[in-house]
């Protein structure tokens, strides 16, 4: 047997990514994997002064890491992105995959083929480029963690979200080959799929359909980012290297069968 881990849940001496990470559920996860020692990416695209003050508030929680700029679902900005990783913090050993567009609900006869593109540019072409990008590295060291931010709404089927759900789906299908395919490398690949968790973007949202949610979940509570910490911190420490391939509901026991 192998000796015990002094630190399972440490995550000192490693680098990770995590698009999206400006607001939202990113943000959290981000300073969860500072504070657990690793040196953070914070990736973001589009609004600059949003970006910085999340980052100046990562700085003082006692976090270490950079701001990096790009779309992630775009094939010539990603190697970009981990090439300006690599050079200031040193080669990305977790890749967390949060980064989401917008998700309006409507029906089907409603939605044009770009928006179904855009949702597979994000949760199909986005996770394919950056494990590309990032693989060759943590195949070298024979360590890396990979975690996939997928959604409860493909177990639950919601209507009127056909793009949204779809997408979603084909990246749980991805996140489950690419950890069998890669498991004997020492990299883990897995999925925490968020409930829903109110966030910046849910501000407007009409308060009967968050009371409707609300009323569904097991733990009597509405889930709060910070829920994600614990999850995010496990499945990217040594704690979990005996863990790929898996689907990690946080949603208040919603989804249990």
């Amino acid at each position: 047997m192998s000796a015990p881990i002094s630190a399972p849940f440490s995550l000192r001496g490693r680098v990770a990514l995590v698009t999206g990470s400006s607001t939202g559920l990113g943000k959290f996860m981000g300073i969860a994997l500072g504070q657990a020692g690793a040196k953070v990416a914070v990736n973001y695209n589009n609004n600059t002064a949003r970006a910085e003050k999340t980052f100046a508030e990562f700085k003082a929680a006692g976090c270490d890491g950079m701001l990096v700029r790009g779309d992630v679902s775009s094939e010539t900005e990603v190697p970009r992105i981990i090439a300006e990783i690599t050079a200031t913090l040193g080669p990305v050993d977790v890749l967390v995959v949060n980064a989401t567009p917008d998700q309006p609900h409507k029906p089907i006869e409603e939605y044009d083929w770009a928006f179904y593109q855009q949702m597979l540019d994000f949760f199909i072409k986005s996770p394919v480029l950056l494990a590309k990008a990032c693989l060759p590295h943590m195949k070298q060291q024979r360590w890396g963690r990979i975690i996939n931010i997928g959604s409860e709404v493909v177990a639950r089927g919601v209507p009127n979200f056909t793009a949204y759900v779809a997408a979603k789906g084909g990246q749980n299908g991805l996140n489950r080959s690419l950890a069998t395919e890669v498991a004997s490398s020492g990299i883990t690949v897995n999925m925490i799929s968020p409930g829903w968790i109110p966030v910046e973007r849910h501000e407007n949202d009409p308060q009967e359909e968050k009371d409707g949610y609300r009323a569904l979940i097991p733990a009597d509570r509405w889930g709060v980012p910070q829920d994600l910490s614990g999850a995010v911190v496990f499945l990217a420490s040594e704690a979990s290297s005996f863990i790929t391939g898996q689907n990690l509901h946080v949603n208040g026991g919603l989804t249990v069968h």
